[in-house]
C-alpha cells in the first residue's frame, strides 16, 4: 500500500506530484527546493543558505513520515553548476553524523523555478 506524506513545513509541491510516498517501510522523497515554506520565497544568493533551505524541507517531509536523516539511504543532488560541489558537499555531510547513504551529483541545465539546487532521497524504517 502507498501512502502520500504531505506536510506544511515543506513548501506545497508546485505540481502533479505529493512531497513523499510512503511504500512498506520505505519513503520516497520528491526532490527539494531552497524555497521557504513560511513566506513562498526562494532563498537564493548564497549556496550554502540555498542548500540548508533544501535540507530542512527535506528533514521536515522526513519528519512528517516518521523518519530523519539517519534514515536517508539514496539521495540525488542537482546542481545547475557543479563549481558550487565544495560548498553543497560541506553543506550536505552535516546532515548524516553516523553511515552516509548513497548518493549522486548529476549536473543540470535547469531546475524548477530556476533555482540552483534540488535534493531527492529514499528513506527505509524496519
Amino acid at each position: 500500500m502507498k501512502v502520500a506524506i504531505n506536510t506544511t513545513n515543506a513548501p506545497a509541491p508546485i505540481g502533479p506530484y505529493n512531497q513523499a510516498i510512503k511504500a512498506g517501510n520505505t519513503l520516497y522523497v520528491s526532490g527539494q527546493i531552497p524555497l521557504d515554506p513560511e513566506t513562498g520565497e526562494l532563498v537564493s544568493g548564497n549556496i550554502i543558505h540555498e542548500t540548508k533551505q533544501v535540507m530542512a524541507n527535506v528533514g521536515a517531509v522526513l519528519k512528517e513520515a516518521g523518519y530523519d536523516f539517519s534514515d536517508v539511504v539514496k539521495s540525488t543532488i542537482f546542481l545547475t553548476d557543479m563549481d558550487s560541489f565544495v560548498e553543497v558537499n560541506a553543506t550536505y555531510a552535516t546532515y548524516f553524523t553516523d553511515v552516509a547513504p548513497a548518493r549522486e551529483t548529476v549536473a543540470v541545465k535547469g531546475l524548477p523555478k530556476n533555482v540552483r539546487i534540488e535534493i531527492s532521497v529514499i528513506a527505509y524504517k524496519d
